[in-house]
């Protein structure tokens, strides 16, 4: 009888790169998506290990990396022989840690299958998002045993070009002292950031015998740029010059909406707490909804007017139900308020006919779609998908126009459960430097469950209807941009951020205090 060998699985040891998930490589996210067993460095920052969290398998096990090399080493070849692939998730570059180098080495002189995985190296990495180019000849060192530190190699490396080192914080005084014992001048310049390719980076710039003061408060690993490139970091600093960084900014929409928006944040630098007022739910009675997708694939209706994203994802669902298909659309024709619904739209392959340019308002519709004509129009019916919340407007001014409207209840909107209580206490005590408002049911639902929020907190809307709601509850609205849409709203938060910063430059320094245009929280008590 013959025998079948269970195959064996394979070990991947993974860069995870500065910290940034952006930076994590392609080749690292398919390792990732493969694995049975993440085994990963402290280091790793949490936030990281969250956003990698979503790659890898949910059934995955992850476990810390414990021990000397040979016990990482053996925990990994124990997963291969069991069949099950095994990553090692190390920050920076896998071969810039000696102990991962010992690891392969062990892994070797063995039969399973390895992978070695290069990411960014931590040092070089956030040396470029603080704007610190190393140019030339330069030495890059993530530093895991300060004894073993060669500093005359580091001093001549530097006397040829610059250097970037990557320690723990509690080692930069024996930095300190074993550059100035090489013989490195103390004037020259060093930029010191923590938190490096994070949210909260931030960098100060010093020289070698006076960077250990100028770094007191940072924890955790920190990044030393040492050598002349330190002096275009006023130019080149990127990261910590995006126009929201550092800014906390409160986004309140339900779950599946909010990821575009914080997306959005996240690249102008801002830090988004999504916070879900509304809660999406089937109409209680959905006999409407049946017949009006029945209607739709009968050719009772010549248009589907959709005013919100939730109603497109309604309507598909339905579909879904009844085993259907884009096709069924055909001979209809699709009107959107709003970009974002139009994208919704498109997503499942129909383009729409209709968008309002200028105003994307029920409004900006009807100033645009044409009244009907029994003979362009031998239907005259027009489905409305919608939340349980009227439509007067609309169907007002659609029927004015001699179009007959079913409007009907595709979804309700709830008002979701409060938040914590952190969270709540940072919204009514100016804990966040902006909140962004996509409708007046987030405005009237966000003071219902958290409270309205502080007077320092900046109030931007998408649109004028959430932006006269906002002013019913009393709230101030400081950005309102030209078209309602997710992008054009950040956009303009951004920009608004820019003109505080500006005005903030031109302030004398006593003015600042208690102005709100002191900067944003995250770095306002550095």
């Amino acid at each position: 009888m013959t025998r079948t060998r269970k195959p064996a699985g394979h070990i991947a040891f993974v860069g995870a790169g500065p910290g940034d998930p952006g930076l994590v490589t392609r080749r690292a996210y398919d390792a990732l998506a493969d694995a049975d067993h993440v085994v990963y460095d402290r280091g790793v920052p949490d936030t990281l290990l969250t956003a990698l969290r979503e790659v890898v398998p949910p059934e995955a096990e992850w476990s810390p990396a414990e021990g000397a090399p040979g016990d990482v080493a053996k925990v990994l070849l124990n997963e291969a022989k069991s069949g099950r692939n095994a990553v090692h998730l190390v920050t920076g570059d896998p071969f810039g840690h000696d102990s991962v180098v010992r690891e392969v080495q062990a892994v070797a002189r063995t039969a399973v299958r390895f992978a070695v995985v290069p990411g960014v190296s931590q040092s070089a990495g956030v040396a470029t998002y603080a704007g610190v180019p190393l140019a030339g000849v330069r030495t890059v060192a993530d530093i895991e045993d300060i004894a073993e530190v060669d500093f005359p190699a580091l001093a001549a490396g530097l006397r040829r070009g610059s250097i970037a080192l990557s320690v723990d914080a509690g080692d930069l005084a024996a930095v300190r002292d074993g550059l100035l014992a090489s013989g490195v001048e103390g004037s020259t310049p060093v930029a010191i950031t923590g938190d490096g390719t994070g949210e909260t980076q931030y960098t100060t710039v010093s020289t070698v015998d006076s960077f250990v003061a100028a770094a007191l408060g940072f924890s955790g690993r920190a990044v030393l740029s040492v050598g002349t490139g330190v002096q275009l970091r006023d130019k080149l600093g990127w990261w910590e010059n995006r126009p929201l960084y550092g800014w906390r900014v409160l986004v309140p929409r339900t779950k599946e909406q909010a990821g575009a928006m914080s997306e959005r944040l996240r690249a102008y630098g801002a830090i988004p707490c999504e916070v879900p007022t509304i809660a999406v739910e089937p109409p209680r009675t959905p006999a409407q909804m049946e017949r009006a997708i029945k209607g739709l694939v009968d050719g009772r209706y010549a248009w589907t007017i959709f005013t919100s994203v939730n109603a497109v994802k309604a309507v598909w669902e339905k579909f879904a139900e009844h085993g259907l298909d884009a096709r069924h659309f055909g001979g209809v024709k699709i009107a959107c308020i709003g970009e974002a619904t139009a994208e919704a739209v498109r997503s499942f392959g129909i383009q729409p006919e209709l968008i309002p340019g200028t105003e994307q308002t029920s409004e900006g519709l009807l100033a645009e779609f044409a009244p009907h004509d029994e003979m362009l129009d031998p239907v005259g019916r027009i489905l409305l998908p919608r939340a349980d919340i009227a439509t007067e407007t609309l169907v007002a001014g659609l029927t004015e126009m001699g179009w007959e409207v079913d409007d009907v209840t595709a979804y309700r909107t709830v008002r979701a459960a409060p938040p914590p209580e952190e969270i709540r206490n940072a919204i009514k005590q100016g804990g966040f430097d902006a909140v962004l408002f996509t409708s007046s049911s987030t405005v009237r639902n966000l003071v219902g469950i958290a409270g309205k929020p502080h007077q320092r907190t900046v109030v931007a809307v998408i649109g004028p209807k959430t932006h006269d709601t906002a002013i019913e509850f009393g709230l101030r609205v400081d950005v309102q941009p030209e078209h309602a849409s997710v992008p054009d709203l950040v956009e303009a938060l951004a920009s608004y951020a820019v003109e505080l910063r500006e005005k903030l430059a031109t302030m004398p320094p006593k003015s600042r205090r208690g102005s709100k245009v002191q900067g944003p929280t995250a770095l306002r008590f550095r």
